[in-house]
């Protein structure tokens, strides 16, 4: 009798075209495993993202909005999902694989530091080489979790993650699905979200993007799905000339108005100075470091441990440390 993954395999013949990847093709791992009975190795991916540690942290990491006030703006861990949902609907309409995808989507942003691209500004001074979080999402999954050992992932779903920001000549359609899901989402919850925050309004976005794209957050989307899947019948997966020419604008407009924004920025110059700061605190004295990354730092160097470390942290994490560590502490006289 086959078992349950034999027969989605078998099912993935049908509902995964020729431009998807179907699981039972996949280039495999770089160590390899016997095959699980349930679930096939795109579906493993998936369970093994969503359960680990760093994509719990997700939750407590900023998206754009740095210690926003209020409970509903996004942070990294609500992308991510955004991002998710929206690559899967992309998928499903193009026969391609949605648990592949899904994988991909899940992981994109593993890497990320805490306090958003202002943390990522800060590590990328401090690092010699520079840091990307793209390439620290890929390291996350092969070298830092599970003490590390990584999570040993399937090829698609590793390169699916390394290309999510800048994309690659060879990228699966699913890895394309997912990044241009990550901008579709960026772009609208950004915005959304500077609209809660009051920074801009409705009537503020360019003529272009409201004729073009809309003028609400899910019609917006919705647009910008249809385009692609309409522009993607038979070729590449791609927008229409004039609604990639809409996006662009959008995007742009969001950079002068909200991602350089002084009201919406005014904090994040101090976000250079704590984790500057926690740089040099555990360079100096390497035996600081949690004994993972002590390992770390004697394979791969001092530098290369504390940024895995630091980049791992979430936004209060970060605070907190650097509090116990440069702060006094008040005390009480007996």
């Amino acid at each position: 009798m086959p078992t349950p993954r034999e027969l989605r395999e078998e099912l993935e013949k049908t509902i995964v075209s020729d431009r998807g990847v179907r699981a039972a093709d996949s280039l495999g791992r770089a160590r390899p495993e016997e095959p699980d009975e349930i679930r096939t190795c795109f579906q493993r991916d998936v369970d093994r993202i969503t359960y680990c540690k760093s994509f719990r942290r997700l939750k407590h990491k900023t998206q754009v909005f740095l210690q926003p006030e209020g409970d509903h703006y996004r942070t990294r861990l609500t992308h991510t999902l955004e991002v998710t949902r929206i690559a899967r609907t992309l998928s499903r309409s193009l026969m391609l694989n949605e648990d592949l995808t899904e994988a991909i989507g899940l992981g994109h942003d593993l890497g990320h530091t805490p306090f958003g691209h202002a943390g990522e500004r800060a590590l990328n001074e401090l690092l010699p080489g520079g840091f990307r979080h793209y390439e620290q999402s890929l390291r996350v999954v092969d070298r830092l979790e599970k003490s590390g050992s990584g999570l040993n992932l399937c090829q698609e779903t590793r390169m699916g993650i390394l290309n999510h920001t800048v994309g690659a000549p060879d990228d699966t359609m699913e890895a394309t699905a997912v990044r241009l899901s990550d901008r579709i989402a960026y772009i609208n919850h950004d915005v959304d979200d500077a609209m809660r925050a009051g920074i801009i309004t409705e009537a503020e976005l360019p003529p272009i993007v409201t004729e073009r794209i809309g003028k609400k957050h899910s019609a917006r989307i919705n647009s910008i799905i249809l385009d692609i899947l309409m522009s993607s019948q038979d070729g590449p997966l791609q927008m229409s000339p004039d609604m990639a020419e809409a996006v662009d604008t959008f995007h742009e407009f969001l950079y002068e108005h909200v991602y350089r924004n002084p009201r919406a920025k005014g904090e994040e110059a101090k976000v250079a100075g704590i984790l500057g700061a926690l740089w040099d605190w555990y360079v100096r004295d390497p035996a600081r470091l949690p004994a993972d990354y002590r390992r770390i730092a004697d394979d791969e160097g001092v530098e290369r441990a504390v940024c895995d470390y630091v980049s791992g942290m979430t936004d209060d994490y970060a605070v907190y440390k650097f509090n116990s560590i440069y702060i006094p502490k008040a005390w009480q006289v007996k």
